[in-house]
């Protein structure tokens, strides 16, 4: 049996059974990756964390991956970067971008490279595990 998930509907709460496909994270802040984590832990979903965009393309690979997760700006390769480099690819799972630094150039260059979702920081638990969810099709 897939593990659950607690996603919001309308102030109370209803399960979805999640995809046992890991969440991969890339989040250079260690606080808010271990927060990531964590939430995605009590939510039921595997996850594993990366604190760059490297160390997830040279540790990781898209066959065990359900969605991505990724701070947009990182120390060397961006989240933007990230997002370019897994769509040529052609094989990565969808992905989502966090920032903390809502910038109309940076809304429209995901949504040109195909986010699935681009969240502010700080945002709601139930704004990511909603993002995730809809981005692996559930």
């Amino acid at each position: 049996m897939a593990p659950r998930v607690w996603t919001r509907t309308r102030r109370t709460f209803a399960v979805a059974m999640a995809p046992r496909r890991k969440i991969l994270v890339v989040e250079d802040d260690d606080n808010m990756r271990e927060a990531i984590s964590r939430l995605l832990d009590a939510s039921g979903l595997e996850n594993a964390v990366y604190a760059s965009a490297e160390s997830l393309l040279a540790l990781s690979t898209a066959e065990d991956a359900g969605c991505v997760v990724s701070d947009i700006r990182l120390p060397g390769m961006s989240g933007l970067d990230l997002l370019a480099e897994i769509k040529a690819q052609g094989r990565w799972p969808p992905l989502i971008l966090v920032t903390a630094h809502d910038e109309p150039r940076l809304r429209e260059e995901a949504a040109r490279l195909g986010a699935a979702a681009f969240l502010v920081k700080p945002f709601a638990r139930d704004q990511l595990l909603g993002a995730i969810l809809s981005a692996m099709g559930r």
